[in-house]
């Protein structure tokens, strides 16, 4: 069974853009998923197509219009089902984590992602259909697309056979609420440096222990906000 993906953008033609090659492309390929692309500006009703409107107050910018974004989710919801995930990309919504991706994963009737342009999308639509407002960072970018690609290949990967070792995943950064430990491969010895000796020993046991000692160092040094928490989970735990 697919994983259905509905992208309401004023520019379909970027997808699937990036997310057609490499896993994610293959998983696309062989419908481990699917990727719908909507154009807005089909469900305008002037002659110019048009999808924003001056925001009311006043202000710098456009608004894209609740009447036109609405149809178009009308549209899409009644096809994609009223359990769907429902996530609008803003640079003011929650951060996304990969706790988020697997929540959204485990959804079998998938995802609807509006993007907005301009200045954003007008307040009704988020409160009336109740989207999950979803930011990929503290910064601005010109429009939700870009993010929708990370979003959706984050989520992607986690599907079943899209990655080759899925106990890969279980180590990943994130996952144990900690940053991955430092990995190496061949060669053995490289401008002078060397593979840690713990790595090259065979035992186990102290391999699971330097990798912990230095996720958990990683963690502390360069995400002080992780660290806080996974500190506080294991005190509750």
């Amino acid at each position: 069974m697919s994983w259905p993906v509905n992208v309401l953008t004023i520019f379909p033609e970027m997808f699937p853009g990036p997310l057609g090659t490499s896993l994610i492309g293959k998983a696309l390929e062989t419908e481990k998923w699917t990727c719908n692309s909507v154009n807005l500006r089909d469900y305008a009703e002037d002659k110019h197509h048009s999808v924003d409107d001056e925001p009311f107050g006043g202000g710098a910018g456009m608004l894209m219009r609740a009447d036109v974004i609405g149809r178009a989710v009308d549209d899409v919801l009644s096809k994609a089902g009223s359990k769907v995930s429902k996530v609008y990309l803003s640079p003011k919504g929650k951060p996304f984590t990969q706790a988020k991706a697997q929540e959204l994963t485990s959804n079998a009737q998938g995802m609807v992602m509006l993007c907005g342009r301009f200045e954003g999308i007008d307040q009704r639509v988020i409160d009336h259909y109740e989207f999950d407002e979803i930011s990929i960072g503290d910064f601005v970018m010109t429009g939700g697309e870009m993010a929708a690609y990370c979003i959706i290949d984050a989520c992607v990967r986690l599907l079943p056979a899209v990655i080759g070792k899925p106990e890969s995943l279980e180590e990943e950064s994130f996952s144990s609420g900690l940053l991955e430990y430092p990995q190496y491969t061949r060669p053995q010895e490289w401008n002078g440096l060397a593979v840690p000796d713990v790595l090259l020993s065979g035992h186990h046991e102290n391999i699971r222990k330097w990798r912990l000692q230095h996720a958990e160092q990683l963690t502390q040094e360069r995400r002080p906000d992780l660290w806080a928490q996974y500190v506080n989970e294991r005190k509750l735990s």
